[in-house]
């Protein structure tokens, strides 16, 4: 097995002359959360990041007199939705003023973390989107099937079709199709969406009345129902202008401001390597597997601190074996020679010397056999991440 000298580790800080130059330009204290996408090695918005922030909260220094400003730079395709109320009501412990720069992606779970901010600071490519969540289906009984995931808002709107656009009223009729969506998702699934569906909008709730600037009941149910609901799909990108008519307090950056986002964004998108695509196929050419280690997937910065997510990923060749191979090498002498007639030292230390060789040899048979046979495929698998302070 090789291990690939694919990576570059980064050591020290990444963005620290962006991110203070942010800083002189906004009066406030920077904080990156930035999890890559970049396939085969995405990261989400997960649990793990809280302990990290809340170290580099602790390191904020804010100056006597002033107001407690702080903004999350963020980007994010999305992760676990019982996050950012965690992270928010965290952040809110330290400041006065809480705001998130969004130079591209905050999707999901991001643009849900982003409802707790004052405002929303919007470049030109910046992209909300719905916050609609996802289940992962249990597979009761079935351990060689993988869990699907399944949306929400796309059993709901089943429900709804039903009712509505099919227009299917008879109670018999109504009870069939919904068996059949319990047999299709599972009761304990069902049971799960709606209380998914229950916490998300609890989430974004509590998330929106944290605002200094209070919202009117009315506007705070039509952004939670916009987000939930009227999306229709999940991977509907929410620019700012959009972002402003459905409610959200958007702010446009100043061109400096812009700037200096979009010059955070690239570093990142550079050190993440997320315009790099991890292509078996090519890493493979003249290998069977090889593995990449300590592949940098997301990043936590602040003015003192910098913490990398961590990760390595075995990349092998996928082949089809013959059916039933069973290989038995024998070894023996030539026929001119009698085992009989040697001395039993001399038999001895044969016997010592072919055991071990068959086994080398069946091994390198093997191997070969297996370099031979058709590629059906590839074999990705991710192991040992981890957060990892960098000095």
């Amino acid at each position: 097995m090789e291990r690939s000298p694919y990576l570059v580790v980064y050591m020290g800080q990444i963005g620290g002359d962006l991110i203070k130059q942010i800083e002189q330009e906004r009066g406030s204290k920077v904080i990156v959360y930035f999890t890559g996408d970049r396939n085969i090695a995405p990261a989400r918005i997960a649990e793990d990041a809280v302990r990290h922030l809340y170290d580099h909260l602790l390191t904020l220094e804010f100056e006597e007199g002033n107001p407690k400003k702080i903004d999350m730079f963020l980007y994010s395709r999305g992760g676990d939705v019982s996050v950012p109320w965690r992270i928010v009501s965290m952040i809110r412990e330290f400041c006065d003023e809480f705001n998130v720069l969004i130079p591209y992606k905050a999707h999901s779970a991001a643009t849900l973390l982003s409802l707790g901010a004052d405002s929303i600071v919007m470049g030109k490519k910046a992209e909300l989107g719905p916050i609609d969540p996802t289940l992962t289906k249990a597979n009761v009984g079935d351990a060689s099937t993988p869990p699907q995931e399944i949306s929400v808002e796309d059993v709901n709107s089943f429900v709804s079709f039903i009712r509505e656009t099919a227009n299917i009223n008879d109670q018999d009729a109504v009870a069939q199709l919904l068996n059949g969506l319990i047999t299709q998702v599972g009761p304990l699934n069902l049971g799960s969406v709606t209380r998914q569906n229950n916490h998300i909008r609890m989430v974004a709730r509590k998330l929106l009345t944290t605002r200094k600037e209070k919202i009117e009941e009315s506007e705070l149910n039509t952004v939670i129902e916009t987000l939930i609901e009227k999306m229709y799909f999940h991977g509907h990108a929410i620019a700012r202008r959009e972002a402003g008519d459905i409610g959200l307090k958007v702010d446009r950056p100043s061109e400096e401001l812009e700037r200096l986002m979009w010059e955070l964004y690239l570093t990142y998108e550079g050190v993440l390597k997320l315009n790099d695509p991890i292509d078996p196929e090519t890493m493979l050419q003249d290998k069977e597997e090889i593995v990449l280690s300590d592949v940098p997937i997301a990043i936590i910065e602040s003015g003192k601190k910098l913490h990398e997510c961590k990760i390595n990923i075995k990349l092998k060749k996928k082949r089809q074996m013959p059916p039933n191979l069973n290989i038995n090498l024998q070894f023996s002498l030539p026929p001119s020679i009698d085992p009989k007639t040697l001395p039993q030292e001399v038999q001895k230390v044969l016997n010592q010397m072919l055991g071990p060789l068959r086994d080398v040899v069946t091994k390198m048979v093997q191997e070969e056999v297996q370099k031979q046979s058709p590629l059906i495929g590839f074999d990705v698998r991710s192991y040992g991440v981890a957060w990892k302070e960098e000095i």
